[in-house]
């Protein structure tokens, strides 16, 4: 890319707080980007190829939203602690194996987006995260729910397409959790917490695609109380 194409990007970016490049093959992020640390607030990076998020990164203190879904990161510099103003951190579509813990000095992080990614085991140290309202781990590859899961403040995960045949009865006790998502995992019927359904104030719990028949869910105990959150909740929304 031509630098007068990232020039007229930069001057635009200095007006706006706002940069966006994507697709566009790059394989280092933009280190011009520096001049803007005072007034970036929106930085999407999306579709190059980017491997290394450089320690800089904690150099922009305004950042709210970053964005880097489909490129070759393998990992975090700890420095991305420093940002704490930010509260959107989607990095779809990486090869991050595991998350550095600095991610949960990020206090004002709502969503934090890490689908299609090789995590193997189930992120700890987010608990910190009090104002989270979605933590997407689909198409990873995490065997099991730990119990460590009860610390986390979401209000939806996102395990879709993972590998999890074990979650632990401690997701019940998550005090913000409502949606619950397990799509196309390795679960029986047997391996489902009945304090899902009994203790959780989880209204929308999606299990389709694992190694038992969904409608075998009535079958638990508990079930009637998931339905009449659940039809609680449908109505508040019609």
């Amino acid at each position: 890319m031509g630098n007068s194409a990232l020039k007229s990007h930069l001057e635009t970016s200095q007006k706006t707080g706002v940069f966006q490049l994507t697709g566009k093959g790059l394989q280092e992020f933009p280190e011009e980007l520096q001049r803007l640390t005072s007034n970036l607030r929106t930085v999407d990076l999306s579709g190059n190829r980017i491997e290394i998020l450089p320690d800089s990164v904690g150099n922009f203190l305004q950042l709210k939203s970053l964005t880097m879904n489909s490129n070759r990161l393998t990992c975090l510099p700890s420095e991305i602690g420093k940002l704490k103003k930010l509260e959107t951190l989607s990095l779809n579509g990486n090869r991050i194996q595991q998350l550095n813990p600095a991610l949960g000095q990020l206090k004002a992080l709502r969503t934090l987006s890490l689908a299609g990614n090789q995590i193997s085991e189930f992120p700890s140290g987010l608990g910190t995260l009090r104002h989270l309202d979605l933590l997407d781990l689909s198409r990873n590859q995490i065997r099991n729910v730990p119990p460590e899961v009860s610390e986390l403040q979401a209000i939806e995960i996102n395990l879709n397409q993972n590998q999890i045949s074990v979650v632990s009865p401690e997701v019940s006790r998550c005090p913000r959790l409502k949606v619950l998502r397990l799509e196309e995992n390795c679960l029986e019927l047997s391996s489902i917490p009945q304090s899902i359904l009994t203790q959780s104030q989880v209204s929308l719990f999606s299990v389709e695609g694992n190694l038992f028949e969904v409608k075998n869910l009535r079958d638990l105990e508990g079930y009637d109380q998931y339905m009449e959150r659940f039809t609680a909740t449908k109505k508040k929304f019609t």
